[in-house]
Order: C-alpha cells, then structure tokens, then sequence
C-alpha cells in the first residue's frame, strides 16, 4: 500500500540526486510558489500604505498648485455630476459609461464628485476639478484649475502617471504643465475645443504635444474633453455660469 504521509513524500523528494530533473523541476516550483506568496503578502499588506501615500502626493500636488496660483485654502463640496447641484454625501454608487460617451476611457464614472473652489467674500475665484483618464500605458490622475470665468485654465497638474520615462511622462514636469495657463477650454459657441496638438500649438485652445509622446497627449485631450463636458463636470460649471450672470 502507497504511503501516503505528506512527509515520507518530501523525504524522498530530499533523498533524490540534485542532478534528477524530477528535483530540479520541484525545486524550481517551490521558489516560484515561496516568491510568488511573499510578493502576494507584500502587496496586501502595503496596499494600504501605498494608498496613504498616493492620497497624500495628491495633496501636495494640489497645495503646489494653488501656492503658484496665489494660496488660499479651497473649499470642498460634493456634487451630484448629473444635474450639477450640491449634494450632503456621496451615495458612492457609480453610472457605467456606453464606449460612444467614454472617451476617457473609464468604464463608469462615479455619481457624485468633489470639487474645490476658492472664494474670495463669496466671489468666485478658482475652481479646481479632479480629473483622469486613460493615456498611453497608464491611467492619468490630475487637477484641473479654472478661473472664475470657466473658460480659462489657471494650472493643470498631473499627480499619477506611469507613461513612458523622458516621453509621456513628461506631463508630469513643469516646463510642460508651464504651458497650459490661460489656455481656454470653449470657443463662443461653448464647443470644448481645447487639446494638445502634434508639435506646437497655434491658438488659445491648443497645448504643445510632446515629442514621441502623441498618444499621451490624446489622452489628455480625451480626458479633459470628458470632464469638461456633459457627463463629466459640465453641469456643474454650466450652473455655476449661470448663477454668476444672474
């Protein structure tokens, strides 16, 4: 009758020659197995680490902006992104996007988001929009600064992206980011016009692309098509527009 102790098993695994290729297979399998649960435990136990830290660069890069801008503390409010009104809490419930509407590349898009607006004796000064998308190899996560008229970009700031080094990451640098104050975002006609072009812009609506980097760059202006418009934060602006004309 087979033995069938787990550890006669192993003691005879151990007794093989190192040379059997039945030896060198299992140890082969063993490592793989050790390496593969210790690189699991690691990225459940630093997960939450990792997230800390994201949230906390977020942050910064927000406070980085708003230093360059002039300071001030914003103030955060929820919005209901269908209708463009304030809203008390976030139900955390999510809308999924048809591939016609998703030109950032979500999938679905959360139903309530928070925005921040700085405000000087009730005036409007800045509104600065959380903002992502999908760019070449990676999901871009950015601010994005207007000024009080709605129209015109204060800073855009990105403040996650894993693009490709010396190319689509540079987005992420400040000669770039340089280029998009006073950028406008609609023409007249209140169309989004505003992108970054294959090799240097030639009006208010257009941003220098990045050499060898166009597919990152169509990413920014899907991005920012997206939640500048209808299904992105452009209620909100649009009630905003109209509650300053009154």
């Amino acid at each position: 009758m087979a033995d069938l102790n787990p550890l006669s098993w192993w003691r005879a695994f151990l007794r093989l020659p190192n040379d059997s290729p039945a030896k060198t297979v299992g140890v082969a399998l063993l490592v793989a197995l050790v390496c593969s649960l210790v690189v699991s435990v690691a990225a459940v136990t630093l997960r939450p680490m990792q997230n800390a830290n994201r949230l906390a660069d977020s942050a910064a890069r927000m406070l980085d902006m708003l230093e360059t801008l002039g300071g001030g503390i914003p103030d955060a409010r929820m919005v209901d992104l269908a209708t463009g009104a304030y809203v008390n809490r976030d139900p955390g419930t999510s809308s999924e996007l048809p591939p016609t509407r998703d030109h950032a590349g979500l999938g679905s898009r959360e139903d309530v988001a928070t925005v921040f607006e700085l405000r000087d004796g009730g005036a409007l000064k800045l509104v600065i929009l959380s903002v992502r998308g999908v760019g070449y190899q990676s999901m871009l996560k950015g601010y994005l600064a207007l000024k009080a008229d709605l129209n015109t970009v204060a800073a855009l700031t990105f403040h996650e992206q894993d693009e490709t080094p010396g190319m689509g990451a540079r987005i992420g640098e400040e000669a770039w980011q340089a280029l998009w104050p006073g950028k406008q975002v609609a023409d007249a006609a209140g169309v989004i016009r505003i992108e970054v072009v294959k090799g240097a812009g030639a009006d208010m609506y257009q941003v220098d692309g990045i050499s060898g980097a166009t597919r990152t760059g169509n990413g920014v202006t899907s991005l920012l098509r997206f939640w500048l418009g209808p299904d992105g934060y452009g209620p909100y602006l649009d009630r905003l527009k109209t509650e300053a004309n009154r």
